[in-house]
């Protein structure tokens, strides 16, 4: 039986996921906005990858 957390998790999940694309998107925006011939697969790797750092470090603080 999985654990009640873990239901729960799956119950969210699409909306965690949709909530990440919400975000990607705004900064890729915002990107466009600030950057008018941007290279979008160059943004969109440095979006990730900060998105990457800033889950790691929140990751760090809720497991101390």
């Amino acid at each position: 039986m999985q654990k009640m957390e873990q239901l729960e998790l799956d119950a969210h999940r699409s909306d965690i996921v949709a909530d990440m694309r919400s975000l990607v998107e705004k900064y890729r925006t915002i990107f466009d906005w600030d950057i008018p011939e941007i290279d979008q697969s160059a943004a969109d790797k440095l979006i990730l990858a900060a998105m990457h750092t800033a889950l790691d470090d929140i990751t760090a603080k809720l497991t101390d």
